[in-house]
């Protein structure tokens, strides 16, 4: 060996024969992908204010009010209401002969005591083709019935202990709640001359149901 080759190198010569790292360009032969250089910020924040400037301009466009057109439509109604609505109250073929304001009670045998039925317009119903004559009452509002029974001659009014503007009387069929049913009622008016009115139709009515029996 020559002295040449015995002879330490240098920190430059060694430096020079250390093999260098491979390139961008060798990478991407071997099918990898180059890395991507940062953007300057100041170019992001101004791509990111044009997006902002452009999404507000195309929301303004689309939250504008269209304009509303009136629409043309007609509605024809199922049912015309100048035509009257015949409602039966089974009163038709019924004469009424008095018609005064009262309060209605009824006596419950069970608990024996007295139980309101309603307060409303008594009526005395003569029918125009049998000249029966019937007691019917209908509560206010509601309209329902709460007593609804024919006079009898053996119906008999007594006055309510301690007033003159009530009566209390016993009947063997009472249709009010559809089927008849013996009923004991007090009935009791505003006045003692609506009680003594009320006593001389019923009266009337007992004379001429028993004219007819």
């Amino acid at each position: 060996m020559s002295a040449e080759d015995t002879k330490p190198k240098t920190a430059d010569e060694s430096a020079t024969s250390i093999p260098k790292p491979p390139t961008a360009n060798v990478f991407s032969m071997f099918g990898a992908k180059k890395e991507k250089k940062e953007e300057p910020k100041d170019e992001e924040e101004s791509a990111k204010k044009d997006d902002k400037e452009a999404e507000s301009k195309q929301g303004g466009d689309d939250n504008e009010v269209a304009e509303e057109e009136e629409a043309d439509v007609q509605f024809t109604p199922v049912i015309q209401l100048d035509k009257k609505v015949d409602v039966k109250t089974n009163e038709e073929d019924e004469e009424v002969l008095y018609k005064v304001r009262a309060k209605l009670f009824r006596f419950h045998a069970d608990t024996k005591e007295w139980k309101e039925r309603g307060t409303g317009d008594v009526k005395f119903l003569k029918h125009k083709v049998t000249g029966k004559t019937r007691i019917l009452m209908r509560r206010d509002k509601t309209l329902k019935i709460c007593a609804n029974h024919l006079i009898s001659p053996d119906y008999e009014l007594k006055p309510n202990i301690g007033s003159d503007r009530s009566w209390v009387y016993t009947v063997t069929a009472d249709v009010s709640e559809g089927e008849p049913e013996a009923q004991t009622l007090a009935i009791r008016f505003g006045n003692k001359e609506n009680a003594d009115l009320f006593k001389e139709h019923f009266d009337n009515a007992k004379k001429e149901a028993a004219k007819k029996d």
